[in-house]
């Protein structure tokens, strides 16, 4: 696993734990809403990534924030798509460009027509 997921983990299990303990609810009652024994609750705080994901999502859910999941994958915020279209949108013109544009430095003749 990548130490930047690692990273990411560990902050998101951090920041799980201030909630719960924002709260005032103790591991063992907080595991027991989430569904998991409170070792498990334990490792998912120091952001283990054995944990599932539902585990994390239900955590969210409890604070409220499992909006945030959907957001997370949402195509509007996939920059490497948008990277790729961006790549492809500008072959496409290169490629265009020679048939819609005179090379630079050559003007059209007069009678052309403009494309």
């Amino acid at each position: 696993m990548p130490a930047a997921v690692l990273s990411h983990l560990r902050t998101l299990g951090e920041d799980l734990a201030i909630a719960r303990k924002r709260r005032r609810e103790p591991q063992k009652s907080w595991a027991q809403r989430i569904g998991v024994s409170q070792p498990t609750l334990a490792r998912m705080e120091k952001g283990d990534p054995s944990v599932s994901m539902g585990v994390y999502a239900t955590a969210l859910w409890l604070m409220g924030r499992s909006q945030a999941l959907a957001e997370c994958a949402a195509p509007e915020h996939d920059l490497g798509a948008l990277e790729d279209a961006v790549r492809a949108a500008q072959a496409r013109s290169v490629r265009r460009r020679p048939a819609l544009y005179p090379p630079a430095g050559q003007g059209r003749k007069t009678g052309d027509v403009a494309p």
